[in-house]
């Protein structure tokens, strides 16, 4: 198992180990804004300011966008939560400057690169929620492939109570699940969403006991592992982007990665398997 600070990945990208070390040694778990944990082929980032909510301040910001612009080699799986109760309680108001519209737009931008690089990467992630899943919080959740809530988790989308309109992909992740309908209600009214509710309305994707959450995403995480790992890309990046298209250039895409998918060593190998009735090992 190896257990650095994220900040630490942003000196090993220089590639300044004996920097990287230092700072990773030098900072306790408890002052690191993102926790990063490697078992195998799991990692599991730790959104790790607990005193916030968890809320995302530019530092923690970067700090995930370091990680997911360059995953530990060998991860195939991510797993994603927050420490000290909560997942997120969104973008940290009380950091925030007064901002010209230009920069608000720049800062909106930044959120989603980082949202898109989470969703596009390549690589699963599974999202493990409790407590505060809010604003900032809930985009960043939604921009995830799967969602386990416990029953603490409350989703809102504080924004339209605060004087501002979301910025993290709100409108089209969040609204893609929900419908424009009902996160137009949702913003208007401030309206609260419990953990039965979000199940329901496709927020999360597993409802789990308290404290059972992180033990079903390891479950998960090592099967979506064990598959190939091409067909993982590209079930990550051809569902959302045939989402955008229009049917027929859909429909096209889909016979590319089907293409791509069925004629390399894993689909030989998972053919075998099947015939000889066993479990495929893909490479």
């Amino acid at each position: 198992m190896i257990f650095r600070a994220a900040a630490a990945w942003l000196a090993a990208i220089d590639g300044d180990i004996e920097h990287m070390t230092a700072l990773a040694t030098a900072r306790s778990a408890r002052d690191c804004l993102l926790l990063v944990e490697i078992a195998g082929r799991v990692a599991r980032i730790t959104l790790n300011r607990p005193d916030k909510r968890n809320a995302i301040n530019d530092s923690l910001l970067d700090e995930m966008r370091a990680f997911f612009e360059h995953v530990p080699e060998g991860v195939r799986v991510v797993v994603m939560h927050g420490a000290g109760g909560h997942y997120s309680s969104g973008l940290d108001l009380a950091e925030q400057t007064e901002r010209e519209p230009a920069e608000v737009m720049r800062h909106s931008r930044n959120w989603h690169e980082l949202m898109d690089r989470i969703q596009l990467s390549g690589v699963p992630v599974i999202s493990v929620m409790t407590g505060a899943v809010m604003g900032g919080g809930l985009e960043i959740a939604t921009s995830t492939h799967v969602r386990i809530a416990e029953p603490s988790v409350r989703y809102r989308l504080p924004e339209g109570k605060r004087g501002i309109f979301v910025g993290g992909g709100a409108t089209v992740r969040v609204g893609r699940i929900l419908g424009p309908d009902r996160m137009t209600e949702m913003m208007l009214t401030g309206r609260e969403y419990d953990a039965e509710s979000g199940q329901a309305l496709g927020l999360s994707h597993y409802l789990v006991g308290e404290g059972e959450g992180l033990a079903k995403a390891q479950e998960l995480a090592e099967g979506i592992a064990d598959n190939a790992s091409l067909v993982n890309y590209l079930i990550i990046q051809s569902i959302a982007r045939i989402n955008d298209m229009s049917r027929s250039d859909g429909l096209y895409a889909e016979s590319l990665s089907a293409a791509l998918s069925q004629s390399g060593p894993d689909a030989k190998e998972g053919l075998r398997a099947f015939l000889e009735k066993r479990k495929p090992r893909f490479s």
